[in-house]
């Protein structure tokens, strides 16, 4: 737990340099635990008010965080949390036509 409050904290910092300096592309990062299992995954986006926004995805714990960090001050805000297990079972939503059912459909009778 300390090891991953560490590796938070230096890709915050890195991102808030990042959103310091002129605007810089996305920027994505993934934290390894070391011992081959997955990390956080960060990723980095300028807001259009001159901040960062901040995402932390744990692959592990299927859970998205939302941070903005703020341009001139640095004061770091948690926007949302999400546990996405539910979403990445969804097979659609919010689709448009052809439907993934209508083509799947369509496929098998060939």
């Amino acid at each position: 737990m300390k090891t991953m409050a560490i590796g938070i904290l230096s890709i915050v910092g890195l991102v808030w340099a990042t959103a310091n300096a002129s605007s810089a592309p996305p920027l994505a990062v993934q934290a390894s635990k070391g011992s081959g299992e997955a990390g956080l995954v960060v990723m980095s986006a300028p807001l259009a008010e001159g901040g960062q926004q901040l995402t932390v995805i744990d692959p592990v714990q299927r859970v998205m965080c939302i941070y903005h960090i703020g341009a001139k001050n640095g004061e770091i805000s948690l926007k949302s949390v999400r546990n996405i297990s539910w979403d990445l079972r969804m097979t659609q939503f919010n689709g448009v036509n052809p439907q993934p059912e209508e083509i799947r459909s369509l496929v098998e009778q060939r």
